[in-house]
């Protein structure tokens, strides 16, 4: 008897069953691209939790103040970065204002007797606080601050070296309310306040 002869274009009756041969070497590139997908969405992952961490690391918090033994008008950066000041614009009763003789004129104030400091388009440092308006006489200050309280507002756009921005806005809510915005709005000249 001899032995039963296979057809090499027969498959045997497992394959025939499967309907198709299984390509392992297809099988590997599919798997290759699912872990080279995840390994792509980790490292996306991962640079955006560094974003968040180094954003964190460099975190400006701009505030102003005023102090009646110092007899001046201040802002604080009290953030762990450096707060880069975009534009500023200081009102009186909703008006800009271009200096600060305008702002003593339209508050009525006695424009004499104070010193300033530049404080649109600068750089202030974490920890730094800047004299922005600092008064001579004592009963000058107490003048403009009782007319400052009433009549002046101020909105500051200062941002992080990351581009992150933020507006201090003073006519809003505690007067210290900032929000976070995408970029600094634009701001006519004309509306800036040139200290």
């Amino acid at each position: 008897m001899s032995a039963p002869q296979h057809d090499e274009g027969v498959s045997s009756p497992a394959v025939k069953k499967l309907g198709r041969e299984i390509r392992y070497d297809a099988v590997a590139a599919v798997i290759a691209a699912l872990v080279g997908m995840l390994a792509l969405l980790v490292a996306g992952y991962t640079a955006y939790i560094q974003r968040q961490q180094v954003s964190a690391q460099v975190w400006p918090y701009l505030m102003w103040a005023n102090s009646d033994n110092g007899m001046d008008y201040l802002w604080i950066n009290k953030g762990v970065g450096p707060a880069i000041i975009r534009n500023a614009v200081v009102l009186v009763d909703g008006k800009p204002q271009r200096d600060w003789n305008a702002v003593m004129h339209s508050l009525q104030v006695d424009p004499q007797g104070y010193a300033q400091s530049t404080f649109n388009h600068n750089v202030i440092s974490a920890g730094e606080t800047l004299e922005w308006l600092k008064f001579k006489d004592h009963d000058q200050f107490l003048a403009f601050r009782t007319a400052a309280r009433k009549h002046l507002g101020f909105k500051v756009c200062y941002c992080s070296t990351l581009g992150d921005c933020w507006v201090n806005d003073s006519t809003r809510g505690d007067g210290n309310t900032r929000f976070e915005v995408g970029k600094c709005p634009a701001v006519p000249e004309s509306r800036q306040f040139q200290d």
